[in-house]
């Protein structure tokens, strides 16, 4: 879709011209964590545990930079919707700026913390230095993490998602390719094992974020949308930015925390059960890209419809992507219930892994019959410019999350797949919320 548009709705059709491939998108950055995960599940059990550790960590992070995007996406898909298409430059560049010195930030810090803390969270001495081996060669990607996002942002936010498709495909090739060299040593390169599996996917990401400046300067209308230039620096117009991503940004990380909180938590029932989890992560990985594409499309055409003076078009347009939700998440789980095994032997061959992971896979998919109206409702929450109202929902979510996986894992050493349940009181707590929000309509006279 290469145009803001102005409709009293948005079609199926519509709605599928820019989900799908932002679906692409962040399907092809899953798989190159699945394919980590697949590489590492044949070197051992440890540095599959600690892949999933090391990764989250990393996430973690990454997620201040991807939240303050989430602000950037906002305000561009406003002003694409006002037709203010040269404001959409500036804020670019402003963001740029911010992103790389927050990246710098990030790695420097990360280099001072990371010998004190994955020690004092990670009881096994064997995956807290296949961990540290990992995040050594992990936390250079920021820099290009963080850029990524920003451009990301700059496609949604105009509606031009194409590009995402052509972007995801050449990261995902160069992660392959990267990931069979430096893992086992193949290709004339080093065997580094986890560390040659982070190495592989820091340089894809460098990968992405040459081919973002390449195209965007070749094959993006760069005039009109004010980016052939870089505007003198505006304290207020970052400020107006940071006061909305400030809210996304605290909100993933907290968010992303939670979620390595759990993992320490599952780390503590044993190697196995946190290489299990791992795999299950890397399968929801792959049925989430779905949930997280549709859910940003709502988002952005969200804040394009208040744009252009068309608030009561909101409603219906999110229980339409509701509904293409579950229309492509019920065959896909059904389909991956049927076939567990295939499905989880991608990541491991060993018996043992399989039987301990197959029980958390089907509550898994189970959970989605929440999580894919709780996460249209909740972006589209976002997309309103009330981030501070959905880091509130996210908080009320997160801490009754956090008490219900302390009671089940260190209170009952429960079994995984009744850990994994957690996922359910979350989906509950974040759509009930949500929903009676936007069902208000408070948000309908929000400027920006």
């Amino acid at each position: 879709m290469q145009s803001a548009l102005t409709l009293r709705t948005y079609s199926y059709r519509q709605i599928w011209q820019v989900a799908f491939p932002i679906m692409l998108s962040v399907l092809m950055e899953q798989i190159v964590i699945m394919t980590d995960t697949a590489f590492l599940g044949r070197v051992g059990e440890v540095e599959l545990g600690a892949s999933a550790l090391g990764g989250i960590f990393y996430v973690v992070v990454f997620m201040l930079g991807l939240g303050f995007s989430v602000g950037v996406q906002i305000v561009i898909g406003r002003r694409n919707g006002e037709g203010r298409y040269a404001e959409v430059g500036d804020v670019f560049w402003h963001g740029l700026v911010f992103l790389l010195l927050l990246a710098g930030a990030c790695f420097f810090l990360f280099q001072w913390l990371a010998p004190v803390l994955l020690p004092a969270m990670i009881s096994s001495r064997e995956v807290c230095a296949a961990a540290a081996d990992y995040l050594d060669w992990r936390v250079y990607g920021f820099f290009f993490a963080f850029v990524n996002s920003l451009f990301r942002a700059l496609y949604v936010g105009t509606t031009r998602t194409r590009v995402l498709t052509l972007n995801s495909l050449l990261m995902v090739a160069a992660n392959v390719v990267l990931d069979y060299g430096l893992v086992f040593g193949r290709l004339g390169l080093p065997a580094m094992g986890i560390g040659g599996a982070a190495l592989a996917s820091t340089l894809a990401s460098g990968v992405s974020t040459f081919f973002f400046v390449v195209y965007t300067r070749a094959g993006f209308d760069f005039r009109r949308f004010g980016l052939s230039r870089c505007p003198a620096f505006r304290p207020e117009l970052l400020g107006q930015v940071l006061g909305i991503s400030v809210w996304s940004m605290i909100q993933n990380l907290v968010s992303l925390s939670t979620w390595f909180f759990f993992f320490l938590a599952i780390e503590s029932l044993g190697s196995r059960a946190l290489a299990a989890s791992n795999m299950v992560r890397s399968v929801s990985a792959f049925t989430f890209m779905a949930v997280m594409a549709l859910a940003s499309t709502g988002s952005t055409l969200t804040s394009n419809l208040i744009g252009a003076g068309e608030p009561d078009a909101v409603r219906p347009l999110l229980a339409r992507i509701c509904r293409m939700g579950y229309a492509i998440l019920v065959p896909v789980c059904l389909l991956i219930a049927l076939m567990p095994d295939v499905v989880l032997g991608i990541f491991t061959d060993r018996p043992e892994l399989l039987d301990a992971a197959r029980p958390t896979l089907y509550v898994l998919l189970a959970s989605y019959v929440f999580t894919v109206a709780a996460q249209v409702y909740f972006q589209a929450v976002s997309g309103t410019g009330a981030t501070r109202v959905a880091f509130a929902f996210e908080m009320c979510a997160l801490l009754l999350y956090v008490v219900y996986i302390a009671v089940v894992v260190y209170g009952f050493r429960a079994p995984l797949a009744v850990c994994w349940t957690g996922e359910f009181v979350y989906g509950a707590v974040s759509l009930l919320l949500s929903y009676l929000y936007i069902r208000r309509g408070a948000w309908r006279t929000r400027r920006l």
